[in-house]
């Protein structure tokens, strides 16, 4: 089979039509307000709260500082407990506000932190729970709740694969004492970079908000030791339009799932994204997993084979945190206590998957695998 001739890449960002974008940028030259929670910040903290039906959201430069902050509204200190199997800025953010990760192992079906290993982690050192909703599939929010109500925890959760999910009717954003989104150009919807934070609690809102700004009350009173963590006006525009589209966005990505489905359903060593009932999903990523005792060969080798075709896929996440060189040293970090996430770290493969991706693509990207396994491509 002949390569592509245009690289596909994993994702590739959702851009709105030009011209809805420059009548923002219009408005925004006509107010002359670049930053400092200016009408399209306004507006889109509002349209998103509603649309993630969360009661209360703060939008920030990116997830990472909606992250640190989360944890600063919070006041934790001491260790957290978190997955390793995630994206770096997880375990950064914890050690950027001086508290040490607790890597706990995953769960083998939804690959997010195991509820059912959270409690055996739980030292007097422990604060709180920092859970990620890997690849948007919801983690097992009833249970890590109980954990934490147990033992008198904060929950965060890291929802920034998350836009849209749903769990019953209930926006995501809603569990836990704090979530936090990335609106990165990667993800499913952008803002080009930014973030929000999302909770249940106005008082907390209040105090975010002061955080992110520097601490400013007003023009003369500061009142706590805050950042700069604003989303600009030009980001604002960009995700009030994008917002528009996000719907359509999602809806594309939904088929060509169900292309990948349907093509992969039954190939020996290929497990699927779990499908969880009760949830709204949001298709952001398509990651399978490859074993290679039953598939035939590694998931590296299908990497590197897909590349050859012009097909860049991506080893989703990998290496573990865990692995880094600056957490290896934590006895959480050891191998023999994290063996699910090891075994998954080394067998998940992000499939490309956006909106602009063709269903002819998508199909020819399942026949590659198809042929890899026979060793005739």
């Amino acid at each position: 089979m002949k390569p592509f001739k245009e690289p596909v890449y994993v994702t590739r960002p959702m851009l709105p039509p030009l011209e809805e974008l420059d009548t923002k940028l219009k408005d925004i030259w006509s107010a002359k307000w670049l930053t400092n929670c200016g009408q399209q910040h306004i507006m889109l903290e509002n349209r998103l709260s509603a649309y993630l039906k969360v009661p209360y959201l703060s939008l920030f430069n990116n997830g990472t500082t909606a992250l640190m902050v989360a944890c600063q509204a919070l006041r934790l200190s001491g260790d957290v407990i978190t997955t390793p199997f995630t994206f770096a800025a997880t375990p950064h953010i914890l050690a950027w506000n001086n508290i040490k990760p607790i890597f706990c192992d995953i769960d083998p079906v939804t690959m997010n932190i195991d509820a059912n290993k959270i409690e055996q982690m739980i030292t007097p050192q422990t604060t709180g729970i920092l859970a990620v909703h890997v690849f948007g599939t919801p983690c097992d929010v009833e249970k890590i709740q109980r954990v934490a109500d147990y033992y008198g925890l904060k929950v965060i959760y890291d929802a920034a694969h998350a836009f849209g999910v749903e769990i019953g009717n209930r926006g995501i954003g809603t569990y836990g004492d704090i979530s936090a989104m990335s609106f990165h150009a990667t993800k499913l919807y952008h803002t080009v970079e930014g973030g929000a934070v999302m909770h249940n609690s106005e008082p907390l809102k209040q105090r975010i908000d002061f955080l992110k700004n520097f601490g400013i009350k007003d023009e003369e009173t500061v009142v706590m030791p805050g950042i700069n963590g604003k989303m600009n006006e030009l980001q604002a525009a960009m995700g009030l339009v994008n917002l528009n589209y996000v719907d359509a966005e999602m809806e594309k990505r939904r088929i060509l799932s169900d292309v990948y489905r349907e093509e992969l359903a039954g190939l020996a060593g290929i497990t699927l994204p779990v499908v969880l009932p009760d949830v709204k999903a949001n298709y952001q990523y398509f990651v399978i997993r490859i074993s290679e005792k039953q598939f035939g060969f590694s998931r590296n080798y299908v990497y590197s084979k897909l590349k050859e075709y012009n097909v860049y896929t991506r080893k989703y996440f990998y290496p573990l945190c865990s692995n880094y060189t600056c957490y290896r040293q934590l006895e959480s970090s050891r191998t023999e206590n994290l063996p699910v996430a090891a075994q998954i770290g080394e067998e998940c493969l992000a499939l490309p998957l956006y909106g602009e991706l063709s269903e002819l693509s998508v199909r020819k990207i399942c026949e590659l695998l198809k042929l890899i396994q026979k060793g005739s491509e």
